[in-house]
């Protein structure tokens, strides 16, 4: 059991399929996976989907179950068969578990997709993957709630408790470190960019220069496109700008002048960010080359550090300095919902907590000095 890439031959767009022991396609899946690209999701998101779902059908193998006969106890084992690093073997010794929370309620949100595709089609009946109930009540109510309260919601019946993680983030000393590990200009402006940006490095590698404005007003337009041949996409669908300072603009055109036009000459790349030394000059870089090029500084400077690492340091400067509105990051990160913004965000760390009390303490001991030095505080000795 395999999943298949597949290029389009009307559009040259890669996709993906899953195809059983026998090599022949799992219709099921594929049908979902189908739907999926004809409503233009991410073939990333596609591509998640097919594996999820090759190993749920991988569980239904080794189980011998029928897909359109599976209930609660055979989820419940599902999920059991995904943590166990042995499968159904029954160890007498504490195991490590094969996958995280996040990852099994992610591939469990794909089983369910499917089922609910198929159901809305007609040919399944649901399966017990959620269940209908009127929320009950609570001290918090929200804005829309007089509208929504006595209606049904649904809930899944399996998800795992997910512990609690925060984005990693660097010091700014240490991406200083990273822009002076690399020799190159294209890939000093690429790190500066990210950390100075907060942009996806999808949206990065998608670039065009006619997106890019450094004359007068110095911003970055972020433009969703499928049609980029690294397969680089902004994730989002909206167009929107991103400010960004003259510095950054300054190494922008170093880039421009010495490596971009002095390489290419009179038939410059329409991209930003291209090969010119190596593979097809001219051609935009791909996902690999930037991790080739994050493995290198890695190397380098002995800090582990990926793309969206970055991002998530712009992102949490931005609300540590205590200027910006969350509703602000929210737009200059791209984020759909602001809720995203404040889950990944909003969090206090030990060091937030070490600082505030100080600061407490410095004004509860500045109030009493104050008090202490006003007339009549001193007790009078008649």
């Amino acid at each position: 059991m395999k999943v298949q890439k597949v290029i389009l031959p009307d559009s040259g767009d890669a996709t993906w399929m899953l195809l059983d022991n026998g090599f022949l396609p799992v219709q099921p899946v594929n049908e979902l996976l189908a739907y999926k690209r004809n409503i233009e999701q991410s073939p990333n998101t596609i591509r998640a989907y097919a594996y999820h779902l090759m190993l749920f059908w991988r569980y239904l193998d080794q189980s011998k179950l029928e897909w359109t006969k599976v209930g609660l106890t055979e989820l419940a084992d599902f999920v059991h068969w995904l943590r166990n690093p042995q499968g159904f073997v029954i160890s007498v010794q504490e195991v490590e578990a094969k996958r995280t929370e996040a990852t099994v309620n992610a591939i469990i949100t794909s089983v369910g997709m499917l089922y609910d595709f198929h159901e809305r089609n007609g040919e399944v009946k649901g399966i017990p993957l959620y269940t209908m109930s009127v929320a009950p009540g609570r001290r918090y109510k929200s804005f829309l709630h007089h509208i929504n309260k006595g209606k049904p919601t649904r809930a899944k019946r399996i998800r795992l408790k997910e512990p609690r993680r925060y984005p990693k983030t660097l010091p700014s000393e240490d991406v200083q470190r990273l822009v002076d590990a690399c020799h190159r200009l294209r890939d000093k402006f690429l790190v500066q960019l990210l950390y100075e940006s907060g942009m996806r490095i999808g949206q990065a590698l998608g670039l065009r220069l006619e997106d890019i404005e450094s004359r007068g007003d110095n911003y970055i337009r972020i433009v969703a496109r499928d049609d980029n041949p690294n397969g680089a996409r902004a994730k989002t669908k909206d167009t929107y700008k991103i400010d960004v300072s003259q510095a950054l603009m300054d190494l922008y055109t170093d880039y421009m002048l010495q490596e971009f036009l002095e390489v290419l000459g009179d038939s410059p790349s329409e991209y930003v960010f291209v090969n010119l030394w190596d593979g097809q000059i001219g051609a935009p870089i791909t996902y690999s080359n930037v991790m080739d090029l994050f493995l290198r500084i890695k190397r380098k400077t002995g800090i582990t550090i990926n793309p969206h690492m970055l991002r998530h340091t712009h992102a949490t400067e931005l609300i540590r300095a205590g200027d910006w509105d969350v509703a602000h990051v929210q737009k200059r990160l791209g984020h759909a919902h602001i809720q995203t913004t404040l889950n990944t965000y909003i969090h206090l760390s030990d060091q937030d907590m070490k600082e505030a009390y100080q600061e407490f303490i410095e004004k509860r001991h500045g109030s009493h000095s104050l008090s202490d030095s006003e007339p009549g505080a001193e007790e009078n000795p008649g």
